[in-house]
């Protein structure tokens, strides 16, 4: 399959599915929910604010001691009644279907209810591949004593039929996009395939007649998880800059723009990484000496930012080493 490759059991070939996802997800929360969960969408009252919890949500993630799956998100929103409420979005994009699923979305929510004490909507994606894998809730039983949590669930892999995709396309919700590229990106086996279906879904953007702002949002998302050959992803740079010429765009692509907004915004991160593992190696060093540091450095620098913030703090009242890196 030509597609974005999954994550590995090590987790080092990683985001590739679930960066567009996360990110999406924060852009496009509201249009988000409108088309995947409708019901949800309508039982929220949009003009307060909504707020993405994430520092809440990781101190949930470590108390679970579960495997996070990045593109995880906590969103705090008003009900139309007034009430507070949060939503958990699980997404789930690996290959392979996870066993677990059911019993994680089921140890979170409970652990946010009872740490938080607010009502909590847990609502699942998956956008892997296996028609059979489609959990819907967990139970567990002992005599007389019985758990049984039930929660929503869309299958992306469903609107690849022909009416549902339809429906996509003509839908005006501009997440319908992030899910048909989705979609086609897992899919897809034929690199030829997958490259006009790219061009057909940028194509669309032009068609409805989005800002370039937004245009260049999409693009940027569609192109993370559409991954193509490199010769196949120079012929489709032609075909787009073709296109745009013809539509008069100006004379910086969508593609190029887009790939400089990618970068900077990738270099920023790998910034900001870089620093946080130099501070805590610095840290290590002197409260447990050079060879300590040394002895970790491997294992500091190939951290995500989170992990190295948990590390950062946990060396405040560590008394060994491995009592931070355990």
């Amino acid at each position: 399959m030509v597609s974005t490759p999954t994550r590995s059991s090590s987790g080092s070939a990683k985001s590739d599915y679930d960066s567009p996802w996360k990110e999406a997800l924060e852009r496009f929360f509201p249009e988000f929910l409108a088309l995947l969960f409708p019901r949800v969408h309508a039982g929220i009252d949009w003009s307060k604010e909504i707020q993405f919890l994430d520092k809440e949500f990781q101190q949930i993630v470590r108390e679970a001691k579960t495997t996070r799956r990045y593109a995880d998100k906590l969103v705090g929103v008003t009900l139309c009644d007034g009430t507070a409420a949060w939503v958990l979005i699980h997404v789930e994009v690996q290959g392979e279907p996870e066993a677990a699923f059911a019993e994680r979305m089921y140890t979170y929510h409970y652990k946010i209810r009872d740490r938080y004490q607010v009502p909590v909507a847990s609502l699942a994606v998956l956008a892997d591949t296996d028609h059979g894998f489609r959990p819907q809730h967990y139970s567990a039983a002992l005599w007389d004593c019985r758990v049984d949590f039930r929660f929503p669930m869309v299958k992306l892999l469903d609107s690849a039929e022909p009416q549902r995709w339809a429906e996509l396309e003509a839908s005006d919700n501009v997440f319908a996009l992030v899910v048909m590229a989705q979609i086609r990106a897992k899919v897809t086996d034929d690199g030829e395939t997958l490259k006009g279906w790219k061009f057909r879904l940028i194509r669309l953007m032009y068609e409805r007649g989005y800002e370039r702002a937004l245009i260049l949002e999409l693009f940027r998302l569609i192109d993370w998880m559409i991954r193509l050959p490199a010769g196949l992803e120079a012929d489709f740079r032609q075909e787009l800059y073709a296109y745009e010429e013809q539509q008069r765009m100006p004379y910086v692509t969508t593609v190029e723009q887009a790939g400089i907004e990618k970068g900077l915004k990738q270099g920023v991160k790998q910034g900001v990484k870089q620093g946080e593992a130099m501070m805590l190696l610095t840290l290590l060093q002197e409260k447990f000496g050079p060879d300590t540091a040394d002895a970790y450095r491997e294992r500091i620098t190939a951290a995500e930012p989170e992990q190295l913030l948990q590390w950062s703090i946990r060396i405040l009242s560590a008394e060994t080493p491995e009592t931070i890196f355990h």
